[in-house]
């Protein structure tokens, strides 16, 4: 085991593509004492098993503050993507192919026609297709598509390689970790943080960023803002298909399949409320694949290669939870985003580093603020 550090500038609870990208920000803005504590391996939950759309447009029913900071995010990826190449020689392959949501029922044509309308007048960039002009762009779609919206800007990345090129340039920077070491509390003295306790130990530190993602509820301590983060479980299946049948990400209102290099389709998901239980079933596989099935048949003849689960943090109100505590100094929240981790890193890592490095709280983080939670009164 490696020795654990005893003091830190900054301590970043949790080793998510969250966590690794606020440590990288800060370190870019010379930050030098960076110290990122795991309780399993970097990026091993949720990162790792998501899915790693970065789609916004093909997800939102309304434009609102949230759908805001989405957009905002997915439009650094590029910028993000060739900075991490550039850092650490990995290629997260973002793929810029756009994204196809498909209607295969009158309900679901009325969704995609309110989808439409509303993206038109904000001025986003969307197309409406026929069916046939679908099975055009994408010919293993089902025969019985009736409509389609496409989404050029709503791109994917491969999760796992964001995973592996964060982890590579902390090292390069700097950054310390520790995995394999949960965090059980936060030290507090008159209203500022004054370190964490460790299963290895006590780390003093003047600033704690918590973006332990579905654990995070187990690190919070009286007297912080408490979101109530709740795991919620996302099972997901690998298909092996070579050459590949899709080139777009393509969702329905029930389903998704994505893409990926290498001969990968993977295809998704599900949304439960398991507590901690990884486990993936065989009513879920099932639903997965009948979402699949129906859009592409060409599914069926396909091998399933891989099967696995990823709990989702999910705050109350269903809300990422970003930005510094106004009752405690030098705590920061990074957590709650719930099925939008990937899509999220950029902004979240440049808002927070902002805030931690110059104080700027910016209007995200004035709207996402801990603050909107009560205080924990019980430990």
């Amino acid at each position: 085991m490696p020795e654990i550090k005893n003091s830190a500038a900054v301590a970043i609870i949790g080793g998510g593509v969250i966590g690794l990208a606020i440590a990288r920000a800060l370190a870019l803005r010379g930050v030098r004492d960076v110290l990122i504590v795991e309780r399993s391996n970097l990026g091993a939950e949720a990162s790792s098993a998501a899915a790693g759309m970065l789609a916004p447009q093909a997800e939102a029913d309304s434009a609102d503050d949230f759908f805001r900071l989405c957009c905002q995010s997915r439009d650094l990826y590029p910028g993000f993507a060739q900075s991490l190449l550039e850092e650490s020689g990995i290629d997260i392959e973002l793929e810029t192919s756009g994204t196809l949501y498909l209607a295969f029922t009158e309900e679901d044509e009325g969704e995609l026609e309110k989808r439409y309308e509303w993206q038109t007048k904000a001025g986003l960039e969307v197309e409406k297709l026929s069916g046939d002009m679908a099975k055009l762009l994408e010919p293993s779609i089902s025969n019985g598509v009736r409509a389609a919206l496409r989404f050029p800007l709503d791109t994917q990345v491969e999760n796992r390689r964001l995973i592996s090129a964060l982890a590579t340039a902390n090292e390069a920077l700097g950054v310390k970790v520790l995995t394999g070491v949960s965090v059980d509390s936060l030290s507090i003295k008159r209203n500022r943080v004054t370190g964490i306790e460790t299963s290895r130990g006590f780390v003093a530190c003047e600033k704690v960023v918590i973006a332990g993602g579905a654990w995070t509820s187990q690190v919070i301590n009286e007297p912080l803002p408490n979101p109530r983060i709740e795991p919620v479980r996302g099972q997901m299946v690998s298909f092996e298909a070579t050459p590949q049948i899709a080139r777009h990400v393509i969702y329905s209102p029930r389903g998704y399949i994505v893409p990926r290099r290498q001969g990968r389709l993977l295809a998704g998901s599900t949304t439960e409320y398991a507590g901690f239980d990884k486990r993936v079933t065989a009513a879920g596989v099932q639903s997965i694949v009948a979402s699949a099935l129906e859009i592409t048949p060409a599914i069926a003849a396909l091998p399933l290669t891989s099967t696995w689960a990823g709990l989702r943090p999910r705050a109350a109100d269903g809300l990422p939870v970003l930005g510094p505590c106004a009752e405690i100094a030098g705590v920061f929240y990074a957590t709650g985003h719930y099925r939008n981790g990937i899509l999220l890193t950029p902004v979240t890592a440049e808002l927070l580093a902002r805030a931690i490095v110059d104080e700027e709280v910016s209007p995200p983080l004035q709207i996402f603020s801990p603050d909107r939670f009560q205080l924990v009164s019980v430990r």
